[in-house]
């Protein structure tokens, strides 16, 4: 399958089969010991699930690519909804993807950021976060993200976070350059003109010339020692820290009730934000 097909087919979620369509779990064809599970858990806002996931493996220029992401919207899910339907293939499509991964992922998402603000009527004001995960052929791992969606490794016990949260208060000087200014008002997070509480997003075409889609991103080996990887919106990682997610999971080998473990220990922590997560399990 080439990227142009892959464009075409990634509205379509792993386990439309399932019963629970905000679960699901895959695996492999590579590797039998390499599987995923995600799970996605709604908030206690008034508004609409504005967690979007990606989690599946699809065979690409004799390549198989694990495709995983969490977009976690603000102020609109149309945004996510395109992120989730085109991100990944604009990556792949990139002319540099197989021989430089990193660069191809930071050029689509410069362009993609792009055009969600070109077409900005269409996706109204809001934005998205976004951490992307692609394993390719189970041996490495390309992750990127803006905002604070996270990604973490887990290799013989011990946690390793892969992305940066993007915080307004880490990011002050160049939000300044660029003409805004960061809010610190008390009993509320710093957040970019008093508004978002991330320093990096997609879309928002009102703080944009303030705001950065500048992904971080980082390339990992997979080797004997990796036990997982999780990614999750900032509802989970609000309530705990990467090594209590770590810690909490690594005695289950089911991805998908591990995924679903995290996100009820975030509901049990008191989180009333949207919670989704995604488990990659390498046994």
């Amino acid at each position: 399958m080439t990227g142009k097909e892959i464009l075409h087919k990634m509205k379509e979620k792993v386990g439309l089969g399932s019963s629970d369509p905000d679960s699901g779990k895959g695996k492999s064809k590579m590797s039998k010991h390499v599987t995923h599970g995600y799970h996605l858990v709604k908030g206690q806002s008034n508004h609409a699930m504005e967690d979007y996931v990606v989690a599946e493996f699809k065979q690409v220029d004799h390549h198989e690519l694990g495709l995983f992401a969490i977009f976690d919207g603000h102020l609109s899910n149309s945004i996510p909804d395109y992120l989730q339907s085109h991100l990944f293939a604009n990556i792949i499509n990139e002319p540099d993807f197989w021989t430089n991964p990193t660069n191809a992922v930071r050029k689509a998402y410069e362009q993609t950021d792009a055009y969600i603000l070109e077409k900005a009527v269409d996706f109204s004001h809001g934005g998205s976060t976004a951490v992307t995960a692609i394993l390719i052929d189970c041996k490495k791992l390309v992750v990127g993200n803006v905002g604070d969606s996270r990604a973490v490794i887990c290799r013989n016990g011990k946690a390793s976070q892969l992305s940066i949260d993007h915080e307004p208060s880490v990011e002050r000087k160049s939000i300044e350059d660029r003409g805004g200014f960061v809010s610190n008002f008390p009993g509320d997070v710093p957040r970019v003109d008093g508004q978002l509480a991330v320093a990096r997003a997609f879309g928002d075409r009102s703080l944009k010339k303030h705001l950065s889609s500048e992904p971080y991103v980082v390339v990992e080996m997979i080797d004997d020692e990796t036990e997982l990887v999780i990614l999750a919106s900032d509802g989970l990682w609000k309530v705990m820290s990467n090594e209590e997610a770590v810690e909490s999971i690594r005695h289950l080998k089911d991805a998908q009730a591990a995924a679903k473990h995290l996100t009820e220990e975030a509901l049990k922590r008191k989180s009333r934000d949207d919670i989704s997560c995604i488990v990659v399990r390498f046994l």
